[in-house]
């Protein structure tokens, strides 16, 4: 693993949501629904903190998610 993309926590991946602009919506289960409609169209990431730190292969699921990269969510939790 690169130190230019290490492990993300629950807590830091929630942090980068709320900085896009999403909220929490709903929870079945262990797994948090968080949305933002954006520009006519509604994103959902489903977040799943038992499984924090996040593994490499699911914050770019996550980040596919929400519109953005992989790239995007390490930049903004640099700046956050």
């Amino acid at each position: 693993m690169s130190g230019d993309f290490p492990p993300i926590t629950c807590k830091d991946l929630k942090a980068i949501l709320s900085y896009l602009g999403f909220s929490f919506d709903t929870q079945k289960g262990s797994h948090e629904q968080w949305v933002l409609i954006k520009d006519g169209r509604k994103y959902k990431v489903t977040v799943d903190c038992p499984k924090s730190p996040f593994s490499q292969t699911l914050i770019k699921s996550m980040a596919a998610q929400a519109g953005k990269t992989k790239k995007d969510f390490y930049a903004i939790l640099k700046n956050i």
